[in-house]
């Protein structure tokens, strides 16, 4: 055990970068473990969007909505997704899309959606720019 302390006392950047590093691996784990919503390839996003009654919610900002955006897509920004969960509710009972730039405000948009009880919640992995670089 005086070796382990030697050890860290004597490397302490190197100690800390690995408490650092395990630190967010197990976050990490932990988070995908409790998720309660799947994340989606492009491929398989439009398999399900042709197969189910999918509705496609984007969380991007209104200009980049509006260069360019999946057919039948919602755009409900992130930044007041608050202020539009009233009228998401009637979509409780549908399979949401959810889709930003890469992924990231998606995540944050699906924990919203599941602290207001919505069941049905997939990401569209990579988000958009994966969307645009499988269906150039």
């Amino acid at each position: 055990m005086d070796r382990y302390l030697e050890f860290i006392l004597n490397h302490y950047i190197l100690s800390l970068a690995f408490a650092l590093v395990t630190f967010l691996l197990l976050q990490e784990f932990f988070d995908a473990l409790f998720r309660r919503f799947e994340t989606l390839s492009p491929l398989l996003a439009v398999a399900k969007i042709n197969d189910h009654n999918t509705i496609i919610l984007d969380v991007r900002e209104a200009p980049d909505f509006i260069q360019g955006h999946i057919e039948g897509a919602i755009n409900t920004p992130l930044s007041k997704f608050s202020e539009h969960l009233p009228q998401l509710e009637k979509y409780k009972k549908n399979v949401l899309l959810l889709t930003c730039q890469t992924g990231t405000r998606a995540n944050a948009a699906a924990k919203l959606l599941m602290q207001s009880d919505f069941k049905h919640i997939l990401i569209l992995s990579g988000g958009m720019s994966a969307w645009q670089d499988e269906y150039k």
